[in-house]
């Protein structure tokens, strides 16, 4: 199942999400008001930062106390000791450390810097803050498609997004770290090519694609508009998730 057409369009209109708001609500209304009307099929990218936002994931650093291991590692990467808490916290490996950088695997398997904790784009009024990931992408992911579609009344895929690293590459790319209501892993394997020849290791990850085309129209630093449409894909009632799309530790060859 593919689309041989795509069209992208951000979702202007949205306000600064703080916790407990109810993103459904938000971006129904925002469509609205945009004269956007959703079709079936249609998925929505949704910026993690909104996300994390709204269920509270702010955490101040003035409440953070780091531990031995923390200062240690804080001190090694020149970083502040309570961001390195956080980071700790929110992770189950340190991969690779240098001043300025701690790479670590996170709890939900993803591999980056930080452990996907920010500081762009939150507020810092009341003292310095850091923003976490959300406890489960693909469980909000889930919950906010089931509100949408019970507002709108069709068939919608979300992803939650967020920016990623490459090895080797250099830039950030978006990526999907929750899912809900579409196919995340187009599995090739077993088929074949225009030639005959039986295809072995293709594996077409469709949601970090999509997430990646979607961050070009949503912008990363001041644009806000963390919510884009995306039309074009036939309707999926696919139950993968993001963490299908995490690569095995046993096949992990650079960590």
């Amino acid at each position: 199942m593919r689309a041989t057409a795509l069209r992208f369009e951000a979702i202007a209109g949205l306000p600064m999400v703080r916790a407990g708001d109810d993103l459904a609500q938000l971006i129904g209304s925002a469509a609205d008001a945009a004269g956007i009307r959703f079709e079936s099929g249609d998925i929505l990218v949704v910026a993690q930062k909104i996300v994390s936002k709204s269920e509270g994931r702010l955490v101040k650093l003035s409440d953070v106390t780091p531990s031995q291991e923390a200062i240690a590692l804080a001190k090694e990467t020149e970083k502040d000791p309570r961001l390195v808490e956080l980071v700790l916290r929110e992770s189950t490996d340190v991969l690779r450390k240098k001043p300025g950088v701690i790479i670590v695997r996170h709890r939900l398997g993803l591999v980056g810097a930080q452990a996907g904790i920010d500081q762009s784009n939150v507020e810092h009024d009341d003292g310095e803050n850091a923003l976490l990931l959300p406890v489960d992408p693909d469980a909000s992911a889930r919950r906010l498609r089931a509100a949408l579609e019970q507002r709108t009344g069709v068939s919608l895929g979300i992803i939650i997004s967020d920016s990623m690293n490459r090895p080797w590459r250099l830039g950030t790319i978006g990526g999907a770290i929750g899912c809900a209501g579409l196919m995340v892993l187009d599995d090739r394997r077993g088929k074949h090519d225009i030639y005959g020849r039986e295809l072995k290791v293709t594996l077409i990850n469709r949601a970090d694609s999509i997430a990646s085309a979607a961050v070009l129209v949503m912008g990363e630093t001041i644009e806000r508009t963390p919510v884009a449409l995306v039309r074009g894909f036939p309707p999926d009632e696919s139950a993968q998730t993001a963490r299908d799309a995490i690569r095995p530790l046993d096949e992990d060859m650079f960590s």
